[in-house]
């Protein structure tokens, strides 16, 4: 697998996820669900882009990397030394490699469910599963 392949899912977990994973509901599952989301759309090779990297960097898509979200500037270092980080590699390395189970049900989407005001695309549609603080969607297109 390429590593910079793995370095960019394991990034988009850390900076997506990595709060929920001390979450009592959350731990290894908020990490896992984040990958599972990038592989599912990696698997639709629509408008969310034909590779990894692609999906992650789309713009709008994952908050982490979009301008101005405090978890960007952590991402782009070449060395991030916390140690959750290191379990979001493996995560990474698993989930691109099928040995971690889909525990979104097929997800596309996720957001925070603490939202005061849900995304226009998960307006009138139901989750598939919730996981910790986060409620993932099956829409299968590029909303």
């Amino acid at each position: 697998m390429n590593f910079d392949t793995v370095q960019i899912l394991a990034r988009t977990i850390y900076g997506e996820a990595r709060g929920e994973y001390f979450h009592s509901e959350g731990g290894l599952a908020s990490l896992i669900a984040v990958g599972n989301v990038v592989m599912n759309r990696y698997k639709i090779q629509n408008w969310f882009g034909k590779s990894i990297k692609e999906i992650c960097h789309k713009p709008a898509q994952f908050s982490c990397w979009n301008e101005g979200d405090p978890n960007r500037h952590i991402l782009l270092q070449k060395y991030i030394e916390d140690p959750i980080f290191q379990i979001c590699q493996e995560v990474a390395l698993k989930v691109i490699e099928q040995q971690w189970p889909d525990l979104t049900k097929g997800s596309d989407h996720y957001h925070a469910a603490k939202l005061k005001v849900y995304p226009p695309w998960a307006r009138g549609r139901t989750p598939k599963v919730r996981i910790a603080n986060h409620l993932f969607y099956q829409l299968g297109i590029g909303d």
